[in-house]
């Protein structure tokens, strides 16, 4: 008789400690609010994760670079480089194995051809490919390349 009494004490506390937990009002001790000031913090760690992350992710040879070419001058690409002409005259170089992929146009520019401005040109190999300078040029490239 006595382990049954005690076996329904322990069941009744039980219950009503669940009780209190479920209906407890909201902001007590047992059921805390966020504070503004929490809230701001968690988001800049969430921000600066993110940038970190991000930051990985970005290198100088994801942006295009801007480069001033004097008459006379070449422009010697790598392998997936990307150029763009924006301003002067340039005529192509090219190598025994092809010409520059002028992806605007859809078209392969070959030996000595007029180099288009506001083209996207991509060199395909590491073979000597590139741009040579009749006039001052301003070019934008993304990649490795070399000036001669």
């Amino acid at each position: 008789m006595k382990i049954r009494k005690s076996l329904l004490a322990v069941g009744a506390s039980v219950i009503l400690l669940g009780s209190s937990a479920v209906f407890s009002e909201p902001g007590s001790e047992t059921d805390p609010l966020v504070t503004l000031s929490y809230v701001n913090k968690s988001i800049e760690q969430i921000k600066s994760y993110i940038d970190e992350k991000l930051s990985i992710q970005k290198n100088s040879e994801n942006e295009l670079e801007v480069v001033n070419l004097a008459k006379g001058q070449y422009l010697i690409a790598k392998a997936g480089t990307e150029i763009i002409l924006r301003s002067g005259k340039a005529v192509a170089v090219v190598s025994e194995l092809g010409g520059l992929t002028d992806v605007t146009a859809g078209v392969d520019l070959a030996k000595d051809e007029n180099v288009p401005t506001n083209h996207l040109l991509i060199i395909p190999r590491n073979d000597g490919r590139g741009l040579y300078c009749l006039t001052e040029t301003y070019i934008m490239v993304r990649g490795e390349y070399e000036i001669k």
